[in-house]
């Protein structure tokens, strides 16, 4: 309330109508479907869906990437259109920090290096680059990799790194193309976790994952199919989503008689064990020698 007006908030994204399309003629396919959405600052937004659905082209198209063929992108209320080239690589460069499956490192650079580059971009002294990389290093734990190169780090380090040059510009919006993708299970809970903290510190997360566990980390999640935006659903940080779970993510409850049939198949594909031989006592090796002995003796 100001003045005794009540003030509208403004989203922070806002699609009005969106479609994206590819192609000429009879070859044209449709990758956004008149999509639209809006994300407020602060949210932390998963996108699910199938492959072909869409997701990677919302992506870009949020993050200035790409641009839409029909509808209105409108980023903290000003229309993308009508944005010079230049002003939207200033707010692609400054605004927003982007984490790829792949991660996208150049592997003759360091760590430390390879973080700094956005700042280079920017124009910063290279004292000023170093300083707030190592800061960036710091912050997911990695201030002792600095001078590491890509192929000396695990898939998990090499995604941290990823997500220090992502922050290194101090972004209002972290756009995350399944961050997790190329990760093992542990290595996906810790750049997880650590998006979290990044969430937690203000920063408006959208994240793209094929996951269902990974939308516990979610406020809010998105299905898409098709082009479309099939679903859209507020949740609680720590749960999977009502239609995540009813209808994307059901796992069977294993009862007593699915454990023991789980057991017998593993005992079935065990190699048999051959019980080890007896160990011959003294006694009986005793007895058989006096037998040979008396033996030798009938037949001389």
């Amino acid at each position: 309330m100001r003045d005794g007006t009540l003030e509208v908030r403004m989203p922070l994204i806002e699609l009005k109508n969106v479609s994206k399309l590819y192609g000429f003629g009879d070859a044209t396919s449709v990758a956004l479907d008149e999509v639209s959405l809006k994300i407020d600052k602060g949210e932390c937004v998963a996108v699910m869906g199938p492959s072909g659905s869409g997701k990677s082209t919302l992506m870009n198209v949020i993050g200035l990437l790409d641009h839409p063929t029909h509808g209105d992108y409108l980023f903290s209320g000003k229309r993308v259109s009508r944005l010079s080239t230049n002003r939207r690589s200033r707010i692609r460069r400054d605004k927003i920090g982007f984490i790829f499956q792949s991660f996208n490192l150049l592997g003759r650079l360091t760590a430390l290096e390879n973080v700094a580059l956005p700042l280079l971009y920017g124009g910063y002294a290279t004292a000023k680059r170093n300083q707030a990389s190592r800061a960036m290093l710091e912050r997911v734990g990695l201030h002792d990799r600095c001078y590491y190169y890509p192929r000396q780090l695990s898939g998990g380090q090499t995604q941290c790194v990823a997500i220090a040059r992502a922050l290194v510009n101090e972004p209002e919006i972290i756009i995350a193309d399944e961050p997790t993708g190329n990760l093992d299970t542990e290595s996906s809970r810790l750049v997880m976790e650590l998006i979290s903290e990044i969430h937690k510190s203000g920063n408006t997360i959208i994240f793209v994952t094929h996951n269902p566990e990974l939308t516990r980390y979610a406020t809010r999640v998105v299905y898409m199919q098709d082009g479309i935006i099939k679903h859209d659903e507020a949740t609680k940080l720590g749960e999977v989503g009502h239609y995540v779970s009813k209808f994307m993510y059901k796992v069977p409850t294993a009862s007593e008689e699915d454990d023991l049939a789980g057991v017998s198949a593993l005992m079935k594909i065990r190699p048999e064990e051959k019980p080890a031989p007896a160990k011959k006592s003294k006694k009986t090796s005793t007895k058989r020698r006096a037998k040979r002995k008396t033996k030798r003796k009938a037949a001389a």
